[in-house]
Parts: structure tokens; sequence; C-alpha cells
């Protein structure tokens, strides 16, 4: 396994639309372990394949270890994800991305999706993801059409940057000049 490099928001390649996957096996399954060492290296819960700048419908997710949540510690790779259903019914809640570092904002999602995809092997799955599973499966796959999460945030004052003592050890060894570039970025977007 390799640790990728994540690209940022200024990057055109996450405003494009992922391809689908056509070619399963070994090359795919080292891609989704790259994908899962940078999503650990990185503290995330998710991370799409464009986000790497590989243009691929892949993505991977893992919810902290929680006793209470049975889908929580468990590794989730999926190859040409589409939702099947979600519930009627909308909470609003924190999203952050990897790609928009120190950047914070709250997004309405539906409370359970249905999503159906494949493995690394091209085998069929489909998954009912709830709460915060289905909230990262949303926000990974709006990644492959092109969306960022700030693009969902409805109001300028549901989208905030954490202070420097928020923030984790991770974020806080981001260079100066990228942090001026996300900042920058992100104004653009709002």
């Amino acid at each position: 396994m390799v640790s990728r490099e994540i690209i940022y928001a200024n990057d055109s390649r996450l405003r494009e639309k992922a391809k689908r996957v056509k070619q399963f096996g070994p090359p795919l399954k080292a891609l989704a372990d790259d994908m899962l060492e940078t999503m650990h290296e990185s503290h995330g819960i998710g991370l799409a394949a464009p986000q790497i700048g590989l243009l691929h419908r892949v993505f991977v997710a893992e919810l902290p270890e929680d006793e209470e949540d049975p889908q929580s510690g468990k590794s989730f790779v999926l190859v040409n994800p589409e939702v099947v259903k979600t519930s009627r019914n909308e909470v609003e809640g924190e999203e952050g991305c990897l790609s928009i570092p120190t950047w914070i904002g709250l997004v309405w999602r539906p409370e359970w999706a249905v999503v159906k995809a494949q493995d690394v092997n091209g085998k069929p799955m489909r998954i009912k993801a709830k709460g915060l599973l289905a909230r990262v499966f949303l926000h990974e796959m709006d990644h492959l059409d092109g969306v960022l999460f700030v693009d969902r945030v409805e109001d300028p004052e549901k989208l905030w940057q954490l202070k420097p003592e928020d923030l984790q050890e991770e974020t806080e060894r981001q260079t100066e000049q990228e942090a001026e570039a996300q900042a920058n970025a992100v104004a653009e977007m709002v």
C-alpha cells in the first residue's frame, strides 16, 4: 500500500465527472488499498478517486469504531456506485473534506441511502447505509460527479474555517501557501 497525494479544491479535476470502471482485478484492488491507506493516514472517513487525481468511479469509506453502530469499523470499497433509494427525511449535519482542509459546513442529506455498486472484482453489492455512513457515501458520490460539499452549503453563515487551535496535528503541518490557496478557492465557491 502506498499513500497517494490528495489534490485540493482549486484543482480542476475535482470538478470533472469520473468515468465508470470497466477493468477489475489486482490493479483496482491495489488502487483501493492505496486509497484506504491515504484516507487513514489523513484521518479521513471517506475518499473518492478524483481526490487523488484519478477520474474513476471509486470511493472508499470507514467510520471510526462504535459499539452501537454495526456499520462502523468496517472498510467499504465501492466501484461504480449508484443511489437506488434514499429516505425522504433529510438531516443537516457537519461535513468536511480532505480536499478542502480546515473548512466545515452544514449540509442537508437523506437519513439513509441504498447504494448499489461493485467490489474490486466486479461482484455486485447493495448496501443500506444509515446516519453518518449514508452522509459519507453521498458526499463521496458527489465527488464522482464533480460536486464538493461547499456547493451544498445553503447559507454562507453555515460554512466556517477551523481555528488553528482546533486543528489536528496533520492539518497544522499544512503550509501557509496551501492554506491561502484553499481560502481563496473556497471564497470563490461561496
